[in-house]
């Protein structure tokens, strides 16, 4: 017995925001506006959840792609202080040796 893989559905960033200020302006409840754009049950809470932890930035990059690009540029920059300091002790070991000979 085969089961075939499920697609995850993938939302642009405006779907989301026209999503969540329809549960705010309709007066419909969330679940019925979730059944009528065909969402799973809880999604919409889960997309308010961002948006009110992150705000402007929500919904900007897939998942956790936001904490990888600050991870990234953290490591960028201390892969830059690794290789001043690098530099330095290069330089001060010629220094030291020039004078040993």
């Amino acid at each position: 017995m085969t089961k075939e893989k499920e697609h995850r559905k993938i939302y642009t960033r405006e779907f989301k925001l026209q999503a969540l200020d329809m549960a705010e302006t309709s007066g419909k409840s969330v679940a019925q506006i979730e059944d009528e754009l065909g969402l799973a049950p809880g999604m919409m809470y889960r997309w308010k959840r961002q948006f009110k932890q992150v705000g402007k930035e929500a919904f900007q990059h897939k998942g956790k792609l936001a904490d990888q690009e600050d991870e990234l540029k953290r490591l960028r920059r201390e892969n830059e202080q690794l290789k001043e300091e690098r530099d330095i002790l290069k330089t001060a070991l010629s220094i030291f040796s020039r004078g040993q000979k």
